[in-house]
């Protein structure tokens, strides 16, 4: 059911995550410090990581549609926007109370993932 939506969701993660990381590296380098162009890095990885995970779940999602994928696709995206884009703001505008944000993504994520597996398990 969600199978199209999960691998739209991974191609436009991991074309922004390429996009991100180019100019993270280019535009970034000369006016970031070099700890908040790592956190910035950090960031752009995770996207990557989980646009795959989205990849993979639009893929598993299509050969199971009998099988639900929803919580963990939406915590695959709530985990991108919480984590990566708390960890881009962050690095960008040194406004470091935006790092209380991040935890939340990576609580996403873990939920994300615990589900997929459950999903896994009880196919």
């Amino acid at each position: 059911m969600f199978a199209k939506q999960w691998l739209l969701a991974g191609s436009l993660f991991g074309f922004f995550s390429v996009a991100l990381g180019a100019f993270g590296a280019h535009a970034l380098k000369e006016s970031l410090p070099e700890r908040s162009l790592e956190v910035f890095q950090t960031g752009v990885q995770y996207q990557m990581y989980h646009a795959m995970a989205l990849l993979a779940l639009g893929l598993w999602s299509a050969h199971q549609p009998s099988v639900s994928t929803a919580f963990s696709g939406w915590a695959f995206i709530s985990g991108v926007i919480l984590f990566s884009g708390s960890l881009y703001a962050l690095a960008v505008t040194q406004i470091h109370y935006l790092g209380m944000i991040t935890p939340l993504g990576g609580v996403s994520f873990l939920l994300g993932w615990a589900s997929f597996a459950w999903s896994i398990f009880k196919s």
